[in-house]
């Protein structure tokens, strides 16, 4: 299915993108563009990189853009916009297709990645590009991994000064840090030095380059080691929740509903499988909504959104996106919630429902036999001494229920 909403019935929308050089680093066609533009849209350090025009209009963007609501964008009257470099890069022209579709046109400039990856002489596989730019900087955790590349594409001068610190907290003070300014202009700067101990002050417009180097924290794989997570005993053990995430089946820009989330391990390894995937956890304590948060945003990331009672879901106009895959860690005996749950599965969405009372045992053999699916029930042992001995300590046994909604059509 195309992600894009249907193109609009009006002039298309031209995004010349423009690098720090300005108008000399602009191909032919970009300067025609712009030049031939009755209306000129961007923000001011754009505006001041191309010459004025007999005749143009220019407006200038301040703060957060409303793209819907703009008077220059809503009508049906020729527009350029500028953006930087390549604005399909963490750019106003990935905005401007998502609210218009086909009708935007997008010309590229030389993008702050590129020229980035050719200063430091990286192969771009061998490279992971991460924004921060209208994020939290605990994104890049997520990335952690010994001999590592990573891009950050950043917002402010203040930027490497937190991924220092954060690296810092996370073991990773020996990583190097390489702050490449001003891409492109003549006033094109590098600064280079250790996490642990990097005090340089950063240009606003930059680049940072980061070649990590620290211990292994914690893999992407599903089933993170218990002590990754942050909690009071309310845990989605270890072998069960590899289980779970297993069925549930992250995919990329897919949503998960984790009810009653106890400290949010499966929407944090949900999350942690790819960058685009979301989740929403509810918990109805305070206390572990902000236990979640904690862990989330230490295991890199920090999106995850910390709802309240999943019995907010019953409201009528419940805001919260319908979800590709849903885990019912607790409450499941609340009735109505497993209906509802599979109701507001999108079509291929899959629901895991655990349970370790006789009460839930019981309601998951009723909704196999119902609904079908599978049923698993999940018996896990682990060595401990006995004395000058070992032996096997066996946790509550698991049941559990997977059922994924048909697609439509079949």
């Amino acid at each position: 299915m195309d992600p894009r909403p249907p193109t609009r019935s009006r002039t298309p929308i031209d995004v010349v993108g423009i690098g720090a050089e300005g108008w000399s680093g602009l191909s032919v066609e970009a300067r025609e563009v712009i030049a031939k533009a009755p209306r000129l849209l961007g923000y001011g350090r754009h505006l001041g990189l191309v010459p004025e025009q007999a005749g143009q209009e220019r407006r200038q963007w301040d703060g957060v853009v409303d793209l819907g609501a703009d008077p220059w964008l809503s009508t049906d009257q020729p527009v350029v916009v500028l953006a930087s470099g390549d604005p399909l890069v963490s750019g106003i022209g990935s905005a401007l297709v998502d609210s218009f579709g086909e009708c935007v046109r997008i010309h590229p400039a030389l993008s702050s990645v590129a020229l980035a990856r050719a200063r430091m002489g990286w192969r771009a596989e061998t490279t992971t590009v991460v924004t921060v730019v209208g994020r939290r900087h605990e994104a890049v955790l997520r990335h952690l991994a010994p001999g590592h590349r990573l891009l950050v594409l950043t917002s402010d001068a203040s930027s490497p000064d937190v991924v220092a610190a954060l690296l810092r907290d996370a073991g990773y003070e020996r990583s190097r840090m390489t702050v490449l300014g001003d891409l492109g202009a003549a006033s094109e700067s590098r600064l280079e030095g250790r996490a642990g101990d990097w005090s340089h002050t950063s240009p606003a417009l930059h680049v940072l380059a980061l070649e990590l180097d620290g211990p292994s924290v914690a893999g992407w794989t599903a089933g993170l080691p218990d002590d990754a997570f942050e909690h009071d005993g309310q845990l989605t053990k270890r072998d069960v929740r590899a289980s779970a995430l297993a069925r549930l089946a992250p995919q990329p820009g897919q949503v998960l509903w984790d009810v009653g989330a106890g400290a949010g391990s499966i929407g944090i390894e949900w999350m942690r499988a790819h960058a685009t995937c979301s989740a929403v956890a509810f918990e109805r304590h305070p206390d572990r909504r902000a236990r979640i948060a904690r862990n989330a945003a230490r295991l890199g990331v920090p999106g995850l959104e910390v709802a309240g009672d999943a019995a907010t879901l019953f409201d009528v106009g419940c805001a919260h996106p319908a979800p590709h895959a849903v885990f019912v860690g607790g409450g499941a005996t609340t009735p109505g919630l497993i209906d509802l749950c599979r109701d507001r599965l999108l079509p291929g969405g899959r629901l895991v429902v655990h349970g370790v009372t006789l009460e839930t045992e019981r309601l998951l053999l009723d909704a196999y036999a119902t609904h079908g699916g599978e049923l698993t029930r999940i018996a896990v042992e682990t060595t401990a001494p006995i004395g000058t001995f070992t032996g096997r300590t066996p946790a509550r046994a698991v049941t559990q229920w997977c059922w994924t909604k048909a697609e439509e059509g079949r």
